[in-house]
């Protein structure tokens, strides 16, 4: 029997029914992830105060609905990897389509786990020569005091990005918001 606070499963129930049950379950809670950015997408145009209504009907944070909805945005349904989680996706959501498909096409072939993509970016991004990075539009210089510095240095690294790289999906991040102009 099944209810939205638990799960009762049966006294006797085999290794593999349980490891099956565990998989389905981990499936449809990736799927609502998706479905909600869908959603969320759906109605952008529809309703204006969507987030506002959808904090109320879901429980869940603003920034949570902002990163499914960012998240199935930037991955049309004709680029999501059925094999991959939404995680996989959104380690990947800030840089651009072809590097992003390169990455969940081998995350897909070789079965890597979130936190293994994770370190393969990182790794990449180390060994990846200055002159190997398109050429920027821009150079911006920003100054900061050193607590602000540590804080985004710590942040950066606990999601496996370098400084730059977090600094600038943190203000893609920021851009998406302000420019959808939603209410909160």
């Amino acid at each position: 029997m099944t209810k939205r606070t638990s799960l009762l499963l049966p006294e006797e129930l085999s290794i593999e029914s349980w490891v099956s049950i565990g998989q389905e379950i981990s499936v449809i809670a990736d799927a609502s992830s998706w479905w909600l950015g869908d959603w969320l997408v759906y109605g952008q145009e529809m309703y204006p105060g969507r987030y506002r209504r959808a904090m109320k009907g879901t429980g869940l944070s603003y920034q949570t609905l902002r990163n499914y909805a960012w998240i199935a945005r930037r991955f049309p349904m004709s680029r999501r990897r059925d094999t991959l989680s939404m995680q996989h996706h959104a380690e990947v959501v800030a840089l651009p389509d072809a590097e992003q498909d390169e990455w969940l096409d081998r995350a897909a072939l070789d079965g890597w786990s979130v936190t293994e993509l994770r370190r393969r970016l990182r790794a990449a991004r180390q060994n990846r020569p200055a002159d190997a990075a398109a050429d920027p539009t821009f150079i911006l210089r920003v100054n900061v005091d050193a607590e602000r510095q540590r804080r985004w240095e710590e942040a950066a690294e606990q999601t496996g990005a370098d400084l730059t790289r977090w600094v600038c999906d943190a203000l893609d991040r920021a851009a998406v918001n302000v420019l959808e102009n939603d209410d909160k």
